[in-house]
């Protein structure tokens, strides 16, 4: 890390954000990130010596945010402070593959879907995730480019378990498999009240692809990844019974 810092503020104004950002909630990390990605220097000095530190630990949303903030900053930084920076050097250094560990037991590479997601292109990232699970349940899926039910009964969990993290961390922890279950079993395992809960469906009428779903983080908590959701109930019935989950 640079030793220099360039601030809108002094050096105790930074550590005392730097000690916030170590010691405070979720929630108050989730106001300082962006507030340190706006101070320049100093603020990304911040940002990858927090993100480093934590690179032995389970990533949660807070690792997958300042990945996200590094990743986009030599585009995001004010004019004149790029050049300054190397987050792409450090990324590439300490997390080459992203916060996710890209774990598979069928030699699966999940990198693309690591990369759309951390770059918050949550279409492509879906069209992606249904890709990879195809490519796990073999040739025949492949082809066919949806998934039956069996395909999930079959799934492996380390598979599944990374595809769901990827959502999970790169969305704030509001997309993923493991979310929409949760509302699911909130809702009492009522079908028709977690397509409204989760934006697939407004009344009567289901919600039109891929126009009329929202594919930002504006979305209703749980409403992607998508799962053959114009096919009826099976195929995430299965995925909510999956043993990933226990």
């Amino acid at each position: 890390m640079t030793d220099s810092m360039t601030l809108s503020g002094n050096a105790s104004d930074i550590d005392t954000l730097r000690v916030q950002l170590i010691d405070g909630s979720e929630k108050v990390q989730q106001q300082l990130i962006p507030q340190l990605a706006g101070l320049g220097d100093g603020g990304f000095d911040i940002l990858m010596e927090f993100l480093y530190e934590r690179r032995e630990t389970p990533a949660t949303w807070v690792d997958g945010k300042i990945y996200q903030i590094l990743l986009n900053a030599n585009r995001d930084m004010p004019e004149g402070l790029s050049s300054a920076y190397r987050t792409q050097d450090f990324l590439q250094t300490h997390f080459p593959e992203g916060v996710v560990p890209l774990k598979s037991d069928c030699g699966i590479d999940y990198k693309p879907l690591q990369q759309s997601l951390a770059k918050q292109e949550f279409e492509t990232a879906d069209k992606i995730t249904i890709q990879k699970m195809c490519e796990v349940a073999g040739t025949s899926t492949v082809q066919r480019k949806w998934l039956y039910f069996t395909d999930i009964d079959n799934f492996p969990i380390t598979d599944l378990q990374t595809i769901n993290k990827l959502w999970l961390v790169h969305s704030e922890g509001k997309f993923g498999f493991s979310v929409q279950r949760e509302i699911w079993l909130g809702q009492g395992k009522n079908w028709d009240n977690l397509w409204t809960k989760i934006g697939w469906k407004d009344g009567n009428n289901w919600t039109r692809y891929p126009n009329a779903f929202t594919w930002d983080l504006t979305a209703p908590k749980g409403h992607l990844p998508l799962s053959n959701q114009l096919r009826g109930v099976r195929v995430i019935a299965s995925l909510f019974a999956h043993p990933a989950w226990k």
